[in-house]
This record gives C-alpha cells, sequence and structure tokens, in this order.
C-alpha cells in the first residue's frame, strides 16, 4: 500500500478527534467562565417560578451571585429558595432574596422596585423572563385580555426596567436581559394580541440599548421559537405555518436556554436568536419578501380550516 495513502488515511481520523476536542474544551471553558462571571453580581429574575425561570434560579445560584427571586406566589417562591438551599454548598452560596411581583398589576410594581432596590442597594443584572400567551383568533379577544396581555408582556418589563435604570446609571455598570418570543420579530395569526405585546416590548429595549450605552449599561434580547421542558413533544397543528412554532424540535429546553443566557451575559451580545433554519429562513423571507411571507401564513390559516373541516 502507498506509504502516502496510509499516512492520510491514519492522518484524518486523528485530525478529526483532535478538532472535537478542541470545540469540546473550548465549549466547556466558555462554559465555565461565563458561570464564573456572575459570583457575586446581585441577579434579578422577574419570573422564578417559571420552567426557565426556576433553571435559570439554579444556574446563578450555583454560580454564586447574589440573587433576588421574583413571582407572583410567595409560597411557591419559599419553596423554590428551600430547594436552591438544599442543593447547594451554604459555604459557597447566598441565600436568595424574595420579592412578590406581578405584571399583571402595575399598580403593586413601585412597591416592588423599592423593595428589590433595598435587597442589596443595588443590581447588577436583570433578567426579564415574564410571558403570558393567548391563542385565538383577533375578534375574539377581548380588549380586557388585550391590556393584561399588554400589561404582562410589555408595560410590566418596561417598568421595572425604568424603575431599576437610575441605580444602574448612578454606578454607570449593568446588563438588562430580555427573554422575548420569536414573534418579537415576526407574527403568525392568531397570536395578534400577543405577537403585538412582544413586538412592543422588543422595540422598547432595542431603543434603550442606544440611550444607555454611554453609561456602560448593556442590553441583550434572546429571542427564542418556544421554551418546552419535554424533548419529546410534537407538533398538534396541521397547518404550515406551524412548522413556525412547533415546541420540539424547534423548540428549546429550559437548561439550554439558561446556557445561551449564561453565554450572553457573559460575551454581553446584543441580540440573540435561538431558531433552526426554518424559522430563520422566515425572519428572512419576512424582510426581504414580505408578499411571499403573508401569502404563506394566509395559506396556512386555509390549510388549518380545512383539516379542521375534514
Amino acid at each position: 500500500m502507498d506509504p502516502l495513502w496510509t499516512t492520510t488515511v491514519l492522518l484524518v481520523p486523528c485530525v478529526v478527534v483532535l478538532t472535537a476536542g478542541f470545540f469540546y474544551l473550548y465549549g466547556a471553558v466558555i462554559g465555565l467562565l461565563s458561570k464564573t462571571s456572575v459570583r457575586n453580581k446581585v441577579v434579578v429574575i422577574s419570573d422564578s417560578l417559571s420552567g426557565l425561570g426556576k433553571e435559570c434560579a439554579s444556574v446563578f445560584h450555583s454560580g454564586g451571585a447574589r440573587l433576588i427571586l421574583c413571582g407572583k406566589s410567595w409560597e411557591k417562591l419559599v419553596e423554590l429558595a428551600d430547594d436552591l438551599a438544599n442543593a447547594s454548598d451554604p459555604t459557597l452560596t447566598f441565600p436568595p432574596k424574595l420579592v412578590l411581583l406581578d405584571f399583571g398589576d402595575l399598580e403593586s410594581l413601585p412597591e416592588a422596585i423599592e423593595e428589590i432596590l433595598e435587597c442589596y442597594g443595588c443590581l447588577d443584572i436583570l433578567i426579564l423572563n415574564s410571558s403570558m400567551k393567548v391563542k385565538a383568533p383577533a375578534q375574539t379577544v377581548s380588549l380586557q385580555m388585550d391590556k393584561l396581555l399588554m400589561d404582562n408582556n410589555y408595560f410590566g418589563p418596561a417598568t421595572l426596567a425604568k424603575g431599576v435604570l437610575p441605580s444602574m446609571i448612578s454606578r454607570r455598570t449593568g446588563h438588562l436581559l430580555l427573554v422575548n418570543s420569536i414573534q418579537g420579530k415576526i407574527a403568525v395569526p392568531f397570536r395578534t394580541a400577543y405577537a403585538a405585546s412582544k413586538h412592543a416590548v422588543q422595540a422598547f429595549f432595542d431603543c434603550l440599548r442606544a440611550e444607555v450605552e454611554e453609561y456602560g449599561i448593556s442590553v441583550s434580547t434572546i429571542n427564542h421559537t418556544f421554551i418546552s421542558s419535554s424533548a419529546t413533544e410534537c407538533p398538534s397543528s396541521k397547518s404550515i405555518w406551524s412548522l413556525l412554532y412547533t415546541k420540539k424540535p424547534l423548540g428549546v429546553s429550559p437548561d439550554e436556554a439558561a446556557a445561551e443566557i449564561m453565554k450572553t451575559l457573559s460575551n454581553k451580545r446584543k441580540e440573540v436568536l435561538i431558531a433552526p433554519s426554518l424559522p430563520k429562513m422566515a425572519l428572512y423571507t419576512r424582510s426581504f419578501f414580505p408578499n411571499v411571507f403573508f401569502a404563506v401564513m394566509a395559506a396556512g390559516v386555509n390549510h388549518a380550516a380545512a383539516s379542521e373541516n375534514m
């Protein structure tokens, strides 16, 4: 056998293994640096009781962050704090602070913001992961529901961000991170109010990013397709546009999303899109070929209606 051929055959697997090993080590180092980057930082999670919120709480707590956990239920917050304490070394972690926070009750926000700022006197990171979803034809959604969606998905996060900004500006440091749906970029049928609220909050933080940059404050947005606790969930809808919103494999699990949040806080990326090829293609189509995008959306609605009548 030709010695050159033999050398090549042996060399290729070695190169593949070494390359894979390099990327594995690189990912491990980046992950480790991401976790250590939050040590001693004051971190507020707006919805600690959701699947993503609990995962973030666990990751930040084990990373040595000074957590302020927010949520609508005091009993569940206490339970979460106990779970975190039981799963960690008390000599390496800080006991979480708990604050009741309900974006659906805007009148209670000033008191909640004051309580958040009193916990440690300042904060370094604000994770805005609260969200309320509604799926229905536009004409069936009441104005009251529209307002409730806007309160939870736009006015609440905007009010909380504006409430903590003076503290960040005075210290000339801080990081605001919005966990937003991909529907902050595009919209699919039967989610009019939800998509409207997500577009609104996306625009708010996009504008805010430029306004606070001079103060050393970072603003990041993460747009995802769907956050699911199950890796085996399958789409139930037969419509064409449902492919943009299926839970798996187009969605992400809470641990994947939490890892992306840690990475984004570490590298201070301004915008992150967690989506596979098809939703990304839909975004580009919406931008460059809007008529094609609108036609596909309409065809999806017609196809869904036809399926229901069969």
